[in-house]
């Protein structure tokens, strides 16, 4: 996190842990306003990857899974970098600066995945750097959200995955009423002061919780190499091109599409129990009590209580068993319905 963002944070009210904001002091209230209010959010739990040069371009679609052409300065994309057997290493934001590539990500992995992707680098005309301290991401969520940021900015994007950009930011509609926004450490605090006047200042779980509502996963260090790209909706979502060409994983990925369907799937529960679940956990049906018939993708507290979480599990499993956190006699996860059909 960059230091002057933090102390900026800290002189606001927020309580941190690793570099995370956990809340503003009431985090029962931020959760009541995140699903009935707006809130204000800093995002320093993802971190950020620059790929910049003259072959960025070509170097990017040879590694990702979707079409990196299609990332401009009005169009932001998901993605994900995945092992030769397609198994995903992360999942990625990506939108454009210019010249460069922004690749967002949960900030445990962006260090390690810039060490990954330099590996690829060989006489490429790239650089791959972490600027996650560089830059400051918030992210703004709720009914009111477009018209508080109206005053801030000559233009904002209005469907999911569209950008803006000013001198100083870029603007990405998220879904609707959520913008996230990327810029300086000063632009960001200006803005903070303006905005909290009527959006609640709310930790890093309320706009994960957001995430989880809207079906959209990150690979965290725990799931790394756990699932295939479709396994959680990744194509479904638009983080998968099947006409770009090769890239690690490809064939994988691609013989599913045409070939296969998915004996796993992910999905949306709920779960009442006092202790969080974590991604990786497992879960556990009737179906085969003593092996694991899913897993935790992330989990975050929800606003009426309990935690909502997205979790892989076998699609045979969900049709017809109770499904359980960590063990049979765990928790029961009660299914809720996802805002995209699955296939």
């Amino acid at each position: 996190m960059n230091q002057d963002w933090q102390d900026f944070l800290t002189t606001q009210g927020a309580r941190l842990a690793e570099g995370t904001v956990q809340d503003f002091g009431d985090a029962a209230a931020e959760r009541a306003a995140t699903q009935e209010g707006t809130v204000l959010c800093d995002l320093s739990h993802f971190g950020l990857l620059r790929v910049s040069g003259e072959e960025a371009e070509s170097f990017l679609q040879n590694l990702l899974s979707n079409d990196i052409r299609e990332v401009t300065a009005g169009h932001a994309q998901l993605s994900s970098f995945n092992t030769a057997k397609g198994r995903m290493l992360a999942s990625l934001l990506i939108w454009r600066e210019a010249e460069d590539y922004l690749l967002q990500l949960p900030h445990a992995l962006a260090e390690p995945m810039r060490k990954k992707l330099s590996m690829y680098v060989l006489r490429a005309k790239v650089k791959v750097a972490n600027v996650s301290a560089e830059k400051v991401c918030l992210g703004v969520a709720g009914k009111a959200a477009l018209q508080q940021l109206q005053p801030h900015f000559a233009a904002l994007p209005q469907q999911p995955w569209e950008a803006a950009h000013t001198d100083d930011a870029v603007i990405i509609c998220r879904g609707a009423a959520r913008f996230q926004i990327a810029t300086t450490a000063a632009r960001a605090q200006t803005l903070w002061l303006a905005l909290r006047a009527s959006a609640t200042p709310a930790g890093a779980n309320c706009w994960d919780w957001l995430d989880i509502r809207a079906g959209i996963p990150f690979i965290l260090p725990a799931t790394q190499e756990a699932f295939v790209p479709q396994i959680v909706n990744f194509e479904v979502i638009g983080g998968v091109n099947f006409k770009k060409g090769c890239y690690p994983g490809q064939e994988v990925v691609a013989r599913m599409h045409y070939l296969g369907k998915p004996k796993r799937r992910m999905y949306l529960a709920r779960v009442m129990c006092d202790e969080a679940p974590l991604a990786g956990d497992e879960l556990f049906s009737a179906a085969q009590p003593e092996q694991a018939c899913g897993k935790v993708v992330q989990a975050a507290r929800a606003a009426h209580g309990g935690f909502e979480l997205l979790a892989v599990v076998q699609t045979e499993v969900v049709a017809d068993f109770p499904v359980h956190l960590r063990a049979i006699t765990g928790a029961r996860l009660e299914f809720e319905a996802l805002p995209y059909a699955l296939p």
